[in-house]
């Protein structure tokens, strides 16, 4: 086959755009590229500037430039016999056709590819699939990005290595491609036939490193065979050995793994707390900042304890990062530098795993509820098992939809077959917990501990040392978990995988497979669910009806801009309930007895089925049908706990977005106040906790956290250690604070007209000033809406990108992932940048904080937190508001300086800091940065001199 890369550079991307350079890269049956094509053209329209930002291109270059005309002349003989290949080829194609419709050829009819669907297919693991990133993953040159004929070249390089990948994929894997795309009369089904059909005239190899399972290429073999990390017969590799000796070894062999190794005053007084915590059965708060190595801090103690002591520590973060980070970097430095075997194992909540028995379900059945995004999900999922050895969802860059698809095939507990399931032995799940459960050291998230709690214990292996990393967010979890949150979509989901209409869902599988099957009883089988299915039309029905009635309780919101898809948030009040209620809870009342009736039949079927049926695809529907039977008992029981409102110690509220009204409502039951449960499930049970963060105390102070958390008794009773470890950086030299001191105030969420101008006027010149490489953290969306498009028009013309969290589309990983690929780039972020975005070195030097980051006060949370905290004749805002703000603040701006050798700028734009009485706990709880305030004009200068005091 000989392809043509082909790409175009134009004025804009609308039909009656012009292109502007051409670039076409040949690639020869032989696999090499023969010739790159490369002209200017000359458009009848002007450049914008906006396109010669991005391109470099100007109206000099095009100037003398040939006409569209004579570029065809030599660009469609190139064109003949060929596979159009492009990254993102419909935008190439169309502009193609257009050509050379108005050049007078005819329309190019042969087949297409588009990289873009080879790199998600072949490189399911890839964080980004933009040009410019895959090039640099691949170590492809790509000199000149959006230049037709740099893009071009580029993309035919990238395309010789999907055709490399091709090469190395088993014919099976080839063979099931093929068949997904076979229905569709597509290229790729093309171009994948064409491959089984070469690989299958090359002799068989021997050995191909895959495992064959069930028509499938895994990268995995039975877990079962996995052993425990130490013989038990050996004896214990820490008998005699003290953990200063212990320690001393490791670091000598740090030493000689890692010539820049010095060691830290601050972990090694981390080392010793948490080694002295777990000695004398007692609980632990360290606040380490970054850069204290926090992490080796916990996890060698945990190591030599666990080790020691025999008994398995457990280890837990808040995000999937920062679980992710001790997986990939921080257990395999350790696997090197411990003097002896040891096993730490990664085990997350059960939803992050394949299910491999439901997927193999979904492909045989081409199961598609969107077939042309589920089938690339489904692609790319096939060419994952020939590599992921965990079967975990955060190796996949799954597109928008795929979310959906992934919830599909999913492990879950309800449809578990366990033993009889015959992909048991392969099993992502059970491999994660058998792991667990031979490893020393057990790495889990917060979530994960508060589920296990509500399953009696029965998901994590036991446990009486526990390790909480990011322990600021442990309440947070703890509400969230320990009360009740319910989506509109959470009951919808589950009524259409049962049924959807009478050909789709689980029900009407088993019913076909009913009348297909020689089963004397199968005609009252399929008469039952036929009575069933009425019962959840009119659930659903019911459903809506209390959606639609819930969201309209929801006041008009003063201040939301029309059309704005603001976030409407109400609180239920268990002695105030809304006036009709009762029309509310009668509804409530229909669909609990309409689930309990088919909860009732729908059970007592699906045991008959079970005794007189034994065949395996027909047990697999009936346990996804039993798992789905389980959700809606759930949820029908959380309706009702919501419903009652009856608990005072229960904040009830629900959300939802103006956008998507009843669709988007969600129902919340939050326990007001966690502490007592921390206290029974954690403090009171365990012989030691660790909690440990960057951000844990207030105005040098523990005493906020110890009474969110549970830790009062303890700390009476002399079971609780303290520790604030000093910082490791010399902040005084690498940070400097500045304060605007005559910038304009705001009230609210949004700012007035002379708020944002000065504020885009402020931020556009403090870029320019640090050449991007700047972080801006906003308290509202809706002010970062405000503040997106007149940045980004400010700073085009400097060649400085502007990304915005949700403006641009991307997880926050693949955004932070864009702002560190390119230098010069301004990253605007909410609440969840806040914390937890590792940007370590050049990339970031300036952080601007828009607003002190004080929750709203109308937060129905919050609200009931002060209420009590009035009721006990305390002042709310200094014992809640302040301390929850000023970790916040802490958090951010401990996004600045991540190494010793950063030095960065924050700007605080929000003069309360000054101002106000509460300003001083802001500032104090910080790590010593130089802090100055100056009027606005002075600030700018003022950076440049302090980054470059030689100028």
């Amino acid at each position: 086959m000989k392809y043509a890369v082909l790409d175009f550079e134009t004025t804009g991307n609308q039909s009656s755009d012009e292109i502007i350079q051409v670039g076409l890269a040949i690639i020869e049956p032989d696999r090499s590229i023969s010739q790159v094509y490369r002209s200017f053209v000359k458009p009848g329209v002007p450049i914008p500037p906006f396109i010669t930002g991005l391109t470099g291109i100007t109206e000099e270059d095009v100037k003398d430039a040939p006409e569209l005309d004579e570029v065809m002349v030599e660009m469609v003989p190139l064109l003949n016999d060929v596979v159009l290949v492009g990254h993102n080829v419909a935008f190439d194609f169309n502009y193609l056709q257009s050509a050379l419709d108005k050049t007078g050829y005819l329309p190019f009819t042969g087949r297409i590819l588009d990289t873009m669907d080879f790199l998600k297919i072949l490189f399911p693991s890839l964080t980004s699939y933009q040009l410019g990133m895959v090039a640099a993953e691949f170590e492809v040159e790509h000199e000149r990005p959006h230049q037709a004929d740099s893009d071009a070249l580029a993309t035919a390089l990238i395309f010789l290595k999907c055709l490399e990948e091709c090469d190395r994929l088993p014919l099976l894997t080839l063979q099931r491609l093929a068949d997904l795309f076979a229905g569709e009369d597509s290229d790729l089904g093309w171009f994948f036939d064409a491959m089984v059909q070469e690989k299958e005239r090359e002799a068989l190899p021997s050995e191909d490193g895959y495992v064959y399972y069930r028509q499938f290429a895994l990268q995995v073999e039975d877990w079962l065979d996995i052993e425990a990390p130490r013989d038990s017969a050996e004896r214990n590799p820490l008998e005699n050995v003290t953990f200063e000796q212990f320690m001393e070894q490791v670091r000598e062999r740090l030493r000689e793994r890692l010539p820049q190794y010095e060691e830290r005053e601050a972990q090694n007084m981390m080392l010793n707390e948490v080694m002295r915590a777990f000695e004398e059965d007692k609980h632990l708060l360290v606040e380490a900042g970054t850069g204290t190595g926090k992490s080796l801090g916990y996890l060698l103690p945990a190591i030599y304890h666990s080790v020691k002591n025999e008994e398995k520590v457990m280890v837990s973060t808040h995000t999937i990062n920062l679980q992710e980070q001790l997986r990939e970097r921080d257990v395999p430095l350790l696997t090197e530098v411990v003097p002896f075997p040891f096993r730490a194992a990664v085990f997350k909540g059960r939803q992050h795993y394949l299910c491999l028995r439901k997927f193999e379900h979904k492909i045989n059945r081409k199961d598609f509820s969107t077939p042309k995004e589920e089938v690339m999900t489904a692609a790319q999922m096939v060419v994952w098992l020939t590599q992921t050895e965990s079967g975990d969802d955060e190796e996949l860059n799954l597109g928008n939809r795929g979310g959906d698809f992934w919830e599909t095939v999913a492990s879950e507990s309800e449809s578990c077959l366990g033993r009889s399931c015959p992909w048991f032995r392969k099993c992502f799940y059970h491999r994660a917990k058998h792991e667990a459960g031979v490893a020393d050291v057990v790495i889990t998230n917060h979530s994960k501990l508060f589920t296990d709690i509500q399953a009696g214990h029965q998901l994590l292996p036991g446990y009486e040392r526990l390790v909480i990393d990011e322990a600021h967010h442990l309440e947070d979890v703890a509400g969230k978990h320990l009360g009740i949150h319910m989506k509109y979509f959470t009951v919808v989901h589950t009524l259409t995988r049962l049924y959807k209409d009478s050909k789709t869902g689980q029900l009407a599988n088993l019913r076909s497979a009913l009348e297909a099957s020689a089963a004397e009883k199968s005609s009252e089988w399929c008469s039952v669910i036929d009575g069933i299915y009425p019962t959840l039309v009119d659930v659903k029905e019911s459903w809506d009806k209390l959606s639609e009635l819930l969201f309209s309780l929801m006041p008009d919101r003063s201040d939301a801009a029309p059309g704005d898809p603001g976030q409407f948030v109400y609180r239920l009040l268990p002695n105030r309930k809304p006036k009709d209620w009762e029309t509310l809870t009668a509804l409530e009342n229909q669909i609990y007895v309409g689930l309990g009736d088919v909860l009732r039949k729908g059970e007592r079927l699906l045991s008959e089925i079970r005794e007189e049926q034994d065949d395996y695809a027909a047990e697999s529907l009936i346990t996804d049908i039993s798992g789905l039977f389980k959700d809606l008992a759930g949820e029908r029981e959380a309706l009702r706990f919501f419903m009652k409102l009856e608990s005072e110690d229960t904040v009830y509220w629900i959300e939802a977005n103006g956008n998507f009204r009843s669709r988007s409502l969600q129902m919340y039951a939050v326990p007001i106040d966690v502490s007592a449960q921390l206290k029974q499930f954690f403090f009171d049970r365990k012989k030691s906790v660790v909690m440990t963060s960057a951000t844990l105390s207030v105005d040098k102070s523990f005493q906020y956290m110890i009474e969110q958390l549970g830790l009062t008794e303890a700390a009476e009773e002399d079971r609780l250690i303290t520790a604030m470890l000093p910082s490791p950086f010399n902040y005084r030299d690498q940070a400097l604070l500045v304060i605007p001191r005559d910038f304009p105030s705001v009230k609210g969420s949004v700012g007035d007209d002379h708020f944002i101008n000065t504020l885009v006027q402020s931020l556009a010149d403090a870029a320019v000033a640090t050449q991007g490489r700047m972080l801006v953290l906003f308290t509202s969306y809706k002010m970062l809406r405000q503040v997106y498009d007149p940045l980004k028009e400010r700073l085009v013309a400097e060649g400085i990108t502007v990304i915005g969290q949700g403006m641009d589309s991307g997880s926050r990983t693949k955004l932070t992932r864009r702002f560190q690929g390119n230098s010069a780039s301004v990253l605007l972020g909410t609440s969840s940048f806040w914390e937890g975005v590792d940007i370590p070195g050049e990339a970031l030097t300036s952080l601007a904080i828009v607003r002190l980051p004080f929750q709203p006060p109308n937060h129905p949370l919050v609200e009931a937190k002060s209420e009590r905290l009035q009721r006990e004749k305390k002042n709310p805002f200094m014992k809640l508001s302040v301390p929850q703000a000023v970790i916040r603040f802490k958090q951010g701006f401990g996004r600045l300086v991540r190494s010793s050798q950063d030095r960065g700028i924050v700007i605080v734009y929000d003069t309360r800091i000054l101002e106000s009485y509460y300003g001083k706990y802001f500032l104090y709880s910080l790590p010593g940065p130089k802090m100055e305030h100056m009027p606005l004009t002075q600030m700018v200068p003022r950076i440049s001199e302090w980054l470059n005091p030689e100028a």
